[in-house]
């Protein structure tokens, strides 16, 4: 699997955002569905499966371990039979993950207790990426991993018929759901109870998931924001139907865009919207976006609602720190939203953002610079004194957020803007460029 052909994309400035669309299916759904639905006992069938390469490198890597799947067609649904808890067999050579931080991260967990050896590895990228923080925990409950002296991929798992995990008490030093998630499947194979106190909110679609497919699990509310999650080991899960909604971190940039342009009034269909993932709407409605909910309901556990967006004059807020654990993958959008703000945004609390495909702050730091706004990174976060984008040529250093927010930044830019390293926006969007297209957005590649 490789990701290194050169993709540059060209925005030119103008228009607006106008009509109704549906972005792809959650990422973070996807590659759950993939996992747990492979370990399900019974067939799954998933509707809306995002076709992007980071979920089919998940796709992948469970047909690899012996997981009969069909599809994903050009419907985006997937067919799996499921294998159970203990059916997964050793793959003839390692697992290659490409670029997809999800997939390792929980697939360390996932593959610690399995009875064969597995290598986890992927791309340049991924290969710099810190793993220690999924280690280093699973390794507190008896799994042998062996990694490169940095802490970093590729991760090889060692396991046999007689290795056995022990569950684990386990407090989180920094909100994250991979690593809560790699935790929580872990301790599916571990004996006697997992907990995992989290610091904050993160999404929860992996516990939302475990309790579709039956297993048990207890949620417990410490305070406002701390939490508790804890399993036994040696359970089972049983499959059911799937429906993906829409992902809420692909919607984003659709909502930056129509909140920066003047004349933008555009609708997104069928959009998750877990609690766990909404400081995108929260933060922009703070800055005083016009953003409204239709047509709420719940499917398949998860909530899901169409959003409206219409242009509206944003100003600049110190965004708080409860919500940028909601929004963790959205800061590249939300730059552009302060960007185009009156007065001053601050960002604080967002340290996880160094560690991300990029390091996002400083390459958002360096992009809105070279276009023409004052701002400057700070140790976790951003400050940005609104302003106007000018043109240029930015380097998303290879992540696909990052393209993706410089081309809505065009809407308001005085000339073309000039994205470099665009090829991984495959891994979360395939169809960007049409889509954005019949939006009104003026972007080729």
């Amino acid at each position: 699997m490789s990701y290194e052909q050169a993709i540059t994309f060209i925005a030119q400035p103008g228009g607006c955002l106008t009509g109704q669309i549906r972005v792809p299916g959650d990422k973070s759904i996807s590659h759950r569905s993939i996992m747990l639905g492979s370990l399900s006992e019974g067939t799954m069938i998933i509707s809306g499966f995002l076709q992007g390469e980071d979920s089919l490198a998940t796709l992948k890597a469970f047909r690899s371990m012996g997981v009969q799947i069909t599809g994903p067609d050009e419907k985006g649904q997937v067919t799996i039979h499921g294998v159970g808890m203990h059916g997964l067999k050793k793959p003839e050579k390692a697992l290659d993950l490409g670029n997809s931080g999800t997939s390792m991260r929980l697939l360390t967990g996932l593959l610690s207790s399995q009875g064969f050896d597995v290598t986890l590895s992927g791309d340049h990228s991924l290969s710099s990426r810190p793993m220690k923080r999924v280690t280093d925990p699973v390794i507190q409950m008896g799994a042998n991993i062996n990694s490169d002296e940095k802490g970093t991929a590729p991760l090889i798992i060692h396991s046999d018929t007689s290795t056995q995990l022990a569950g684990i008490d386990y407090t989180l030093p920094m909100a994250s759901a991979q690593v809560k998630s790699c935790v929580l499947l872990a301790g599916l194979y571990a004996q006697g109870e997992t907990c995992v106190t989290e610091p904050a909110p993160t999404r929860d679609h992996t516990e939302r998931m475990l309790q579709g497919l039956g297993y048990q699990l207890e949620v417990t509310r410490l305070d406002e924001q701390r939490s508790k999650i804890c399993l036994q080991g040696d359970g089972k899960l049983t499959a059911c139907d799937i429906d993906v909604p829409s992902d809420i971190s692909s919607a984003a940039f659709f909502m930056v865009g129509a909140c920066i342009a003047e004349g933008s009034d555009i609708s997104l269909n069928h959009v998750g919207i877990n609690p766990t993932r909404t400081g995108i709407i929260n933060i922009l409605r703070q800055m005083g976006a016009d953003i409204t909910l239709s047509n709420e309901k719940e499917v398949g556990g998860e909530p899901v609602a169409d959003i409206r967006i219409r242009y509206a004059q944003l100003n600049g807020i110190h965004i708080p720190e409860d919500q940028v654990p909601l929004a963790i993958d959205e800061f590249p959008a939300i730059s552009i939203a302060a960007a185009c703000a009156r007065g001053q945004t601050i960002l604080t609390g967002a340290e996880e953002l160094r560690v991300k495909e990029s390091d996002r702050i400083q390459a958002m730091i360096d992009g809105l610079q070279i276009l023409g706004i004052d701002c400057e990174g700070t140790e976790d976060g951003m400050i940005i004194n609104g302003g106007e984008f000018g043109s240029g040529t930015v380097d998303s250093l290879g992540d696909h957020r990052i393209a993706m927010s410089f081309a809505m930044a065009a809407l308001t830019a005085k000339g073309d803007i000039t994205i470099k390293d665009c090829a991984n926006v495959n891994t979360s969007f395939p169809d960007f460029i049409s889509l954005a297209q019949s939006t009104g957005l003026k972007v080729s590649s």
